[in-house]
């Protein structure tokens, strides 16, 4: 039996982001985050309330404040106690996983959306979706860019502006465009 475009792009095959269903699951997306992003007044546990409409697991005391940007949010995993400050943006064609009491600065965007790297490939259409991991701890400085496929180990820390093409170990500090390990790890 042949996948949907929807669950080869959950398997991180390549997909046709035009699909039906696709753009059906972006269009809830999209009112949701206009339900989310208008309750920047609401208290965290009502914010919280509403992320767990949408996303697939969402920690006690996590907290993302809104403005917040994503593709699906049915893909993004928040342990408890982790924050995201203003003007996240993740891209979760696959899953997103943020874990427990990790710090994500303010305007960070997560990418796990992907495309062929060949001009005929880009031509297609077609995309794909690599996992991004944030481990438990860590700490992402504000205005980060964290690549397609980037695990980021905990207790790591990201310096702001750097852009994360590759994994940090835990406990390891990396900064710089690309962002290269530093110290620990």
């Amino acid at each position: 039996m042949a996948l949907t475009e929807m669950q080869k792009m959950l398997a991180g095959s390549l997909y046709d982001p035009a699909d039906p269903e696709i753009q059906a699951a972006q269009a809830e997306a999209k009112q949701w985050m206009a339900r989310y992003n208008a309750a920047l007044a609401a208290s965290a546990a009502e914010r919280r309330a509403l992320l767990r409409e949408r996303f697939a697991e969402v920690g006690d005391g996590a907290v993302i404040r809104p403005p917040f940007h994503c593709d699906y949010g049915s893909n993004i995993r928040l342990g408890a106690g982790s924050f995201l400050n203003f003007n996240c943006v993740i891209l979760d064609v696959v899953e997103v996983e943020i874990g427990e009491a990790a710090q994500i600065g303010p305007g960070v965007q997560i990418l796990t959306a992907d495309h062929p790297r060949d001009q005929e490939g880009r031509e297609s259409g077609l995309e794909f979706g690599r996992p991004v991991r944030i481990g438990r701890h860590a700490w992402i400085g504000g205005g980060a860019i964290i690549l397609p496929g980037v695990t980021i180990g905990e207790g790591a820390v990201i310096g702001a502006g750097s852009v994360v093409t590759r994994d940090v170990p835990p406990g390891a500090t990396a900064f710089g465009n690309p962002a290269r390990v530093k110290g620990g790890g």
